[in-house]
């Protein structure tokens, strides 16, 4: 009888969403411990292990503490997986990056208590910043069924399926119509999908959670800004939210 992976979570600098989507799997929590051993995750479990096959990782890192834990996780795990799109990219926490002055962000953020040691912190860095990834997850938070997948994939010893098409291609298998129709701004045409178009579907633009694609058709980009009149300055403001880049190949 094969020996079902060991599995762990960690999270860093969060809300800890992606990792309450999996806490959340109700009956579908049967067929995650039925693939892999969890032996560490501190939302649901007390238990902890020495090493793992796969880590998977939540959260971006933004203090040099947390470098060194997160180096210490890479040692002990075979596989290690960037959980979500702040563990992947950075996320909304590379928002104090443009800030620049990082002491102003701590006193505008914490106030009188800005200056306590556990409060220090240096520049966002998506986890793969740090060390080597060897998967992302993408979304903010993931999607429940596309991190059933990936985790059947790996514990199968199979290289797992992450889209590489933009959302707008989920958006016509749904027959949503455009929100550029709609004098929206959305960021589907150089999003990756994943995500079962849920904001466009729900009438909210893309604001590009899972990150861009690798190999982005900037022309066609530029045709459909050409086509309802947009700048680019009118849709690199929209990158502003989340981080807008492939993840990096260490």
């Amino acid at each position: 009888m094969t020996t079902k992976p060991k599995v762990a979570f960690f999270d860093f600098a969060s809300c800890e969403g992606c990792q309450l989507q999996i806490a959340n799997l109700e009956e579908e929590i049967i067929d995650l411990v039925n693939l892999v051993d969890l032996v560490e995750f501190r939302e649901v479990m007390t238990e902890k292990a020495p090493s793992y096959d796969i880590a998977f990782v939540e959260g971006s890192i933004t203090r040099k503490k947390d470098e060194a834990r997160l180096r210490d996780i890479r040692e002990r795990s075979g596989l290690l997986v960037a959980l979500g799109a702040c563990a992947a990219t950075g996320g909304l926490n590379k928002l104090k990056n443009v800030r620049g002055n990082l002491e102003q962000v701590r006193r505008d953020v914490y106030g009188s208590d800005w200056n306590r040691p556990h409060l220090d912190t240096y520049a966002t860095r998506a986890v793969d910043e740090v060390v080597k990834v060897d998967l992302h997850i993408h979304g903010c938070p993931i999607n429940r069924e596309e991190f059933l997948r990936v985790v059947e994939a790996l514990a199968l010893g199979t290289k797992p399926e992450i889209p590489d098409y933009p959302v707008c291609a989920e958006c016509k298998i749904k027959e949503n119509a455009c929100l550029f129709h709609l004098g929206e701004t959305c960021l589907g045409p150089i999003v990756r999908a994943g995500c079962g178009a849920i904001c466009p579907s729900n009438g909210v633009p893309c604001e590009g959670c899972r990150g861009i694609i690798p190999h982005a058709n900037q022309n066609a980009m530029k045709d459909v800004l050409l086509e309802y009149h947009l700048t680019v300055e009118q849709i690199t403001e929209k990158f502003n939210l989340f981080p807008l880049y492939p993840e990096a190949t260490p």
